[in-house]
Order: C-alpha cells, then structure tokens, then sequence
C-alpha cells in the first residue's frame, strides 16, 4: 500500500504493519520497488526518496544532508520508535547522514553499493569540459555551449537527470562522508559485491574501519546491484541486525 509521509513530502510501500521496524532506501534513479522483495515479510516501509517515484523533486539543490534532514523528519511518523534502515547506493548515502546526526532514531544500518568516500584517482573532468566552464566564468562563451559539452561528456547519471535533480547530482558526486561514518552510534552491516565497480569494494573496506561498529561481507561474482542479484543474502543480514537491535 502506498502511503504517503511529512505531508507528501515523501512516499513510501508499506509492507506489513505500522509502526514499522525496518526502513527502505533506494540508489540513484531508481525507487522504492528495487527493496521491496528485500524487505516483504517484515513490517517495514520502502521509501520513494524526493525527485523519485511517486515523492515530488525537492525544491532546491538538495545534498545528502537535506535529504536525511526530511528522513529524520518523517521517521516518528514512520516508525516511532528506532528502525533499522537498509539502503542501497545513494540512499545510503542518505541513511548515514541522518543517522549520524539523529543516533537516537536508528537501531542499525545495513548499507550496499553506497560511495561512501571520494574515490582516489576519480575520473576528471574532461580538458575540454574544463577550458569550457573557464571560458564561461570569462563571458567568453554562452551558456549553451557547455551544456552541450556536459552533455558529450557528462555520465550516464548526469545525462539522464534534468533541472535541479541533474544539480543535485552534481553536488551528490563531491560529497564524502569520513565525519559521519565516524559519528555512527548504531551498528553498521555491509553488504558488498567484489565486482562492484560503482562504489567499490576497497572503499567499504576503508570506510568499515572508520565506523565505531562495522562489518562487511562480501558477495563473490556480485555487482553493484545486490538488493535485485544477492535478495536472499541481503536480507540475511537484514533478519539478524532486526533480532539483535529491535528485540520486540
């Protein structure tokens, strides 16, 4: 059933019962039905994170912060008492944000696929994209004419989005989150492809290690979208996390 939460702000599928335990958080471009086969059985909300699904774009250039802030807001509405959230790729992204700022509102998180850390030796911006934007700072060139180079060189991502989603982007892609992995309270289980090449296994390595309470797993021959090729495992780790930090 679809539901919606923080006066329409946000949409969630609500499966099971409220309040509910476990919480929901999809990846970039993506919505709420990509954790569902994860989450049924439980009683648990899949949430549509803004700009997706059926939860309206946010009315600014949102960053992770803002997107936990309203998370955090909504929460007692959702659940109403500490919740275990699983989230995948840029909701959890969102997900240690909001916990790292609210601790008293989450009993774990269960995190996959997330780019957690600025990655080292990061694809750069092309030359040309580059001289272009110098130019543009120099009224030497239009506007237009480096949209249409973002456009050539741009990622998938970046393509796909548009107006203040495609700035959200933007602002999602430098972002990192040393300070807010360190800040965790709750319990953190991570659930890793080998083959993930969208946020690599040797970044949740490094960021296991900088959380108080961490561990991760990894999934030998899985790429980055484990909730739809590792379901049964994820939830696995999803069942064990609920028993150990939401005892009824």
């Amino acid at each position: 059933m679809l539901r919606a939460f923080a006066d329409g702000q946000l949409f969630g599928e609500v499966l099971g019962e409220l309040p509910a335990r476990v919480v929901g958080l999809h990846g970039w471009r993506r919505d709420r039905h990509d954790l569902e086969p994860v989450l049924r059985g439980l009683d648990a909300v899949s949430l549509d994170l803004p700009g997706f699904g059926a939860s309206p774009i946010p009315p600014a250039a949102w960053g992770s912060h803002d997107y936990a802030s309203l998370l955090n807001d909504a929460l007692p509405e959702v659940a109403g008492r500490p919740v275990v959230v699983v989230a995948h790729s840029f909701g959890g992204r969102v997900a240690v944000c909001a916990a790292a700022a609210r601790p008293d509102l989450y009993a774990g998180l269960v995190l996959t696929g997330v780019p957690l850390l600025r990655r080292a030796g990061a694809v750069k911006v092309p030359r040309q994209l580059r001289i272009a934007r110098r130019l543009h700072r120099w009224h030497l060139i239009r506007a237009e004419r480096v949209e249409e180079l973002r456009e050539r060189y741009g990622s998938d991502d970046y393509k796909q989005a548009t107006g203040v989603m495609r700035d959200i982007f933007v602002r999602l892609v430098n972002e990192s989150y040393e300070a807010e992995l360190a800040q965790l309270e709750c319990p953190v289980r991570m659930v890793w492809g080998t083959d993930d090449t969208a946020a690599p296994l040797a970044m949740a390595e490094t960021a296991r290690t900088l959380c108080k309470d961490a561990t991760l797993e990894a999934l030998h021959g899985v790429g980055h979208d484990v909730p739809r090729h590792a379901t049964d495992r994820l939830r696995t780790t999803v069942d064990a996390l609920v028993t150990t930090s939401c005892p009824e």
